[in-house]
């Protein structure tokens, strides 16, 4: 009778441990190899940071009969540690110093730093209302013999400006009756209104006030008069030819209003009804609310403003001391 085949093959290595090397560590090729794999992946995957655990230079499981590793941290550890934290490089002293971009805006170094006007005092705002006029020589004439009546004030640096007579209206007075008066007063010409041209506003300061200054316009019928310059505002007068306006005028406002003034002369030629429609209408003795108002204006602005009255601090109650009643 044969025996047995045995179950065990020769030729397969057993993946346990010989008897005799139960107690040393395995060689390459052995069952610690994934293990060394998993940590040198995880070594160069870590390469080039800053560890907060300082270096093994060897494991437990590659040294069973090697003394336990000391976990207790290092100086140097918390060091790093605390630096980390507090995202600074003063160590771990906690004595962290902050950008000043990462401050709040109301705990910055220094508070807001006013800004180069601020302190100034305040301008007062003052709203003045004029009214002037285009004068022309004849409104029967051809366009290329219309002329108009300019007047020319020096400015501070000595150069001529020209421009439309006009000025405040006074009290009793319509925007129409300032424009006649005001024409005969700076030009020594009289004229009557024909029909409105339209009103411009502008800003500016004077004498420490911010002025809002608005003048309504009108076209003129010359009716008699010499031109002459006798007002003290004015240094010259001239009559120039309507085609001349908008080069000689030297506010852009005022040559505007000397284009539309073509535009409104040839609607009022071609119906002569209309014309003595508009003259009509622009006859009037009575000023409205608008123009009641703007003179009131007018005559408040050389006023002094009113006193500031200071403001008076209101003192607490002393409070009873300990014992009173």
């Amino acid at each position: 009778m044969s025996a047995e085949p045995s179950l065990h093959h020769t030729d397969v290595a057993s993946d346990a441990p010989a008897a005799g090397d139960a107690g040393k560590p395995a060689k390459n090729g052995g069952s610690d190899q994934p293990n060394r794999n998993r940590r040198n992946r995880r070594g160069r995957r870590r390469r080039g940071r800053r560890s907060s655990r300082p270096a093994e230079t060897a494991t437990t499981d590659d040294k069973p009969d090697a003394a336990p590793a000391d976990t207790t941290p290092k100086p140097s550890d918390l060091a790093n540690r605390n630096r980390r934290k507090t995202g600074g490089s003063n160590g771990g002293n906690g004595n962290h110093q902050k950008s000043p971009s990462s401050t709040p805006n109301n705990q910055r170094r220094g508070g807001r730093r006013p800004a180069d006007g601020e302190n100034a005092p305040k301008l007062r705002t003052v709203r003045e209302t004029s009214a002037g006029g285009l004068v022309l020589s004849d409104l029967d004439a051809p366009f290329e013999d219309l002329r108009a009546a300019l007047i020319g004030r020096v400015d501070r640096r000595g150069r001529t400006m020209w421009s439309l007579p006009k000025g405040h209206i006074e009290t009793g007075e319509t925007a129409e009756q300032t424009a006649m008066r005001e024409v005969a007063e700076e030009t020594g010409i009289s004229g009557t209104v024909v029909a409105p041209l339209g009103k411009i506003d502008y800003w500016f300061v004077s004498d420490g006030r911010r002025i809002h200054k608005t003048v309504h316009h009108y076209l003129l019928r010359f009716t008699g008069g010499e031109l002459s310059a006798e007002d003290y505002e004015v240094s010259e007068v001239a009559w120039v030819p309507l085609s001349e306006l908008p080069r000689r005028l030297t506010y852009s406002d005022e040559r505007r209003l000397a284009r539309m003034a073509e535009s409104v002369i040839t609607d009022l030629r071609s119906d002569p009804k209309r014309l003595a429609q508009s003259e009509a209408n622009c006859i009037r003795t009575e000023p409205n609310d608008y123009e009641k108002a703007a003179a009131a204006r007018n005559q408040r602005r050389n006023e002094p403003p009113p006193p500031v009255k200071p403001r008076r601090r209101r003192r607490r109650p002393r409070r009873p001391a300990n014992g009173d009643t």
